[in-house]
């Protein structure tokens, strides 16, 4: 874990870290604060100095809920050792805190992409979201999630019942955070129920809008700082959008500096493995980081019985008090179960049929893998991702080139349908477990050129010349393939010297290039979307006689056409 830089509380110093880092963020103005026709405030107006709360919400989306304080590290070229400021010892500043939780990263990043779609002048980051995680819920916990994005168990705030914090008495009969006489901020990213009942979001697309889940989460939070149009890319407008999420001036330089230190460069780590804060707003220093369980006490050491006093001389000898009993010792903490992610071993192949579609098709086989435990057996609930690798137009069905899939009861996933683009040749499929770090499976799919069985005239006009002239009519043809259409499919025309010579013929009949020089052989043909061939005028020499042109196509279709060259009848 990286070293940390102190604790802010409200009405605390910003520590030089965090002023650091908002001074190379923050415009110079300040920013302001209006209320919109539900009686909620943001961006706009003067904003209010010090940590007051905001109208009804008690502080925006969380309540002026307490967050965490830890700053991100100092980095350097070569980090070293440094001395905690909070127990003395030597700690290493590492790149632990750059790493995000895979699934809770891939919900910001998908949150991002909706709002990008929906509203795209705000110009949401991912980054911003990441940064607001981190001290509202450390990131979900460290990542504890399962493959759907939700919380292994509810993340929850302290009660609003101004007691050190703002007072807000139940508003949903305790639905969202099981408390049916305060507000408790809930989820990931921290949502009073109040907010949530109006701002929530299906992030994950199963219908429901769970604040403890964190695909619903992020979206809810993205759409919520994005409101009122305001553009992100805006400092100042950032700071309101912040300050409106929650409203205090050192929450604004805490998820500034996050922002700022993603921005720099983040990686994915397996869930459940993200490195968790430990320091809170919350002025008691003895009251758990919020929205996380109390930490177990450490069990106590039993107390050295003291030496009895030896007696006076000529004294009457008294001694010290009977030693007390040695403390009995808490229950050590119990382990916490692994997730199925955790548990996978490896993948293997469920059947996957041959990859082989013609270019512009559908495959017919879907890659289809296994998640198995050690012992081989399936594992449900595991999110694979699939993606297709390599110098192609391929994609899955819609468009898309990775596709994330969560295995069934079996702990089998199947990718969505391929679709071949134009591109002929190989191209890798390849499937990993998203949140380990383990061995994938590599899939060689292959795209073959679009064909033609058949080519036949679309007209049955002799083509005749006289010489030195051009034929009046072009030669048009149409192919097919097992009876359909045949469109774009690749062919060459060639004026050959016979029927047992396919060599070009030297003279005869001829095309014309741009420059207008003769031509004999048209490479880089294609059909239309309809099949149609038609090739360009045909012109003829000084020779007389019967000719021959020959189209092949991709497929083995083969047209040989006779061009008839002779002199004018009187």
């Amino acid at each position: 874990m990286a070293a940390h830089f102190g604790r802010l509380r409200k009405g605390a110093t910003t520590t030089a870290v965090a002023a650091v880092a908002v001074a190379a963020l923050s415009a110079s103005q300040a920013p302001g604060v209006t209320t919109d026709d539900l009686g909620r405030q943001s961006a706009g107006a003067a904003q209010p100095s010090g940590d007051a709360n905001i109208g009804g919400e008690g502080g925006g989306a969380t309540g002026d809920s307490p967050y965490y304080t830890d700053l991100p590290p100092l980095k350097s070229p070569n980090p070293s050792p440094s001395a905690s400021p909070t127990t003395g010892t030597t700690v290493s500043v590492g790149e632990g805190e750059a790493g995000i939780p895979a699934t809770v990263l891939d919900a910001y990043k998908k949150a991002e992409a909706e709002l990008r779609a929906s509203k795209p002048g705000c110009n949401l980051p991912w980054q911003l979201l990441a940064a607001i995680g981190k001290v509202e819920s450390g990131q979900a916990r460290g990542g504890r999630v399962d493959a759907s994005g939700t919380t292994y168990s509810p993340i929850l705030g302290p009660k609003l019942d101004g007691n050190g914090f703002a007072l807000i008495a139940d508003t949903d009969n305790g639905a969202y955070d099981g408390d049916p006489a305060y507000d408790r901020a809930v989820g990931p990213m921290q949502f009073i129920p109040s907010t949530w009942e109006w701002a929530g979001r299906d992030g994950n697309g199963d219908g429901k809008k769970d604040p403890n889940n964190v695909y619903d989460a992020a979206l809810a939070a993205g759409h919520y700082l994005c409101r009122f149009d305001r553009d992100l890319s805006v400092q100042s407008q950032m700071n309101a959008a912040i300050l409106n999420y929650n409203n205090s001036t050192e929450y604004l330089n805490t998820v500034l500096s996050w922002l700022e230190y993603y921005r720099k460069g983040t990686h994915e780590v397996p869930d459940g493995t993200g490195t968790l804060p430990s320091h809170s707003s919350n002025s008691d220093p003895a009251s758990p980081s919020p929205s996380t369980p109390a930490t177990p006490s450490t069990p106590s050491t039993p107390s050295t019985p003291s030496t009895p006093s030896t007696p006076k001389p000529g004294g009457g000898g008294s001694t010290s008090p009977t030693p007390k009993p040695p403390a009995p010792t808490s229950p050590a903490p119990s382990p916490t179960p692994p997730t199925p992610t955790q548990t996978v071993d490896h993948l293997e192949d469920a059947n996957t049929g041959k990859l082989t579609a013609t270019a512009g098709s559908a495959f017919g086989a879907k890659v289809a893998v296994r998640a198995e435990s050690k012992a081989s057996k399936g594992v449900a609930k595991v999110r694979v991702r699939f993606t297709i690798i390599g110098d192609t137009d391929a994609t899955f069905t819609g468009g898309e080139s990775v596709a994330t899939v969560v295995t069934g009861s079996a702990g089998t996933a199947t990718a969505p349908a391929l679709v071949a683009g134009e591109k002929t040749g190989d191209f890798t499929v390849r499937a990993t477990v998203v949140g380990r770090v383990l061995g994938g499976l590599d899939y060689t799919a292959t795209v073959t050129p679009r064909q033609a069985d058949t080519l036949t005239r679309t007209g049955d006009t002799p083509l005749t010349c006289v010489p030195g002239g051009e034929f009046a009519d072009q030669v048009e043809l149409k192919a097919t393939y097992k009876g359909a259409v045949a469109g774009k499919v690749a062919a060459t025309a060639t004026l050959i010297k016979s029927a047992d010579d396919p060599t070009e013929n030297d003279k005869g009949p001829y095309f014309k290039d741009a420059d207008g020089k003769t031509i004999r052989t048209l490479t880089d043909l294609t059909t239309d979307a309809d099949g149609v061939l038609k090739l360009p005028k045909l012109y003829a020499d000084d020779a007389t006689g019967t000719f021959l042109l020959r189209v092949n196509t991709t497929g083995g279709a083969v047209l040989t056409v006779e061009l008839k060259v002779a002199a004018a009848t009187s």
